[in-house]
């Protein structure tokens, strides 16, 4: 399964090789072109029979994940985060260094800690990563400062349509462009499978200028918070509901004639859609948007629970409603005028 590879491999912001040259052997057969520019993104692009609209869609290829920045001299590994990683819940967590090395995030025994200690959520500084070694030159024949560690995780079904893996945002995003890829259209499509969203949008920036799209649809997945700690109307999004189309959030102002045109057209092609509720978060829209004379985008996301952790739970429901809702607004712009004007 398509989503299931992308998941288990391991990709984090500025190291995304892995998936960039699966992602490259699986689109090569249904594109025309195929590159990848100097910061990392992969492009590529179909032309259509047909003149019309510069198309982009893009997801990043980036995971969060943790990077070695010490090793203490008893062979402990300190570690800071890659992306935006809620320390609480590491403690304990398996992760994997080099492909081959298995460590185990620790941190001092609930039996050793104070009354106060206890009471308090662990930080960075209070956790380690045990590899197993018993000195700073043993743990230093196996791991570099600056590697990466990334969480194991084993991508599976389970409940009513449910998958849970690691990395869901966003091979989500990745793994539905590879299904539209697939697909047909009279326009030129271009796909980029960006680098390091996770740490500033950076390879969004990069392939928007280089592109020069006039429309482009980011697809993501984002927070669903219809777990029992949120009253329900904190709850963003829901898992099962259908894909989730954006209307703000800290980085974009969307476009409210698209998000209509969006919500009209699901409903007319029976496609469940959910507005995202709140404005916090973020993701490659915010400089895609903004590149060059500006770019008319539009963000569609899966609803992802437990979202930058080590596992996180999407609906295969949703996943398959945003590939049918991307497929049909990319067969509506020929037709419609919405895409062929200044906004």
């Amino acid at each position: 399964m398509l989503l299931k590879t992308l998941s288990e491999l391991n990709a984090a912001s500025g190291a995304e090789k892995a998936v960039r040259e699966a992602l490259k052997e699986i689109i090569s057969p249904y594109v025309d072109s195929v590159f990848v520019d100097k910061i990392g993104n992969l492009i590529a692009e179909k032309k259509g029979r047909l003149q019309g609209p510069r198309v982009l869609l893009a997801a990043h290829m980036d995971e969060i994940a943790l990077m070695v920045t010490d090793i203490t001299g008893d062979g402990f590994l300190k570690f800071k985060p890659v992306g935006g990683i809620d320390a609480r819940i590491l403690v304990s967590k398996a992760v994997k260094i080099n492909e081959n090395i298995t460590g185990v995030i620790g941190a001092k025994a609930i039996h050793l800690q104070k009354t106060g200690e206890r009471h308090k959520a662990l930080t960075y500084e209070q956790l380690y990563i045990d590899i197993g070694a018993k000195s700073r030159d043993e743990a230093s024949q196996l791991v570099n400062l600056g590697d990466y560690a990334y969480f194991i995780t084993s991508f599976a079904a389970f409940g009513d349509g449910l998958w849970k893996g690691k990395a869901l945002d966003d091979r989500v995003g990745c793994a539905a462009l590879v299904e539209i890829l697939q697909n047909e259209y009279d326009f030129p499509i271009i796909a980029a499978f960006t680098v390091q969203e996770e740490i500033g949008l950076r390879g969004a920036r990069v392939a928007a200028y280089h592109t020069e799209p006039d429309f482009a649809i980011v697809v993501e997945t984002t927070v669903a918070a219809d777990t029992l700690d949120r009253q329900e109307n904190e709850w963003v999004t829901e898992v099962g509901k259908g894909p989730a189309c954006s209307v703000m959030d800290r980085s974009t102002l969307y476009n409210p004639k698209l998000v209509r045109l969006v919500t009209e057209l699901a409903a007319h092609k029976g496609i469940p859609l959910q507005l995202r509720r709140g404005g916090s978060g973020g993701n490659d829209a915010g400089r895609i948007h903004l590149s060059k004379s500006g770019v008319t985008t539009i963000a569609l996301s899966v609803p992802c629970r437990y979202i930058h952790a080590p596992v996180s739970v999407i609906s295969d429901k949703d996943y398959q409603g945003l590939i049918s809702l991307i497929d049909q607004i990319l067969r509506e712009i020929p037709a419609n005028p919405f895409f062929r004007k200044q906004h």
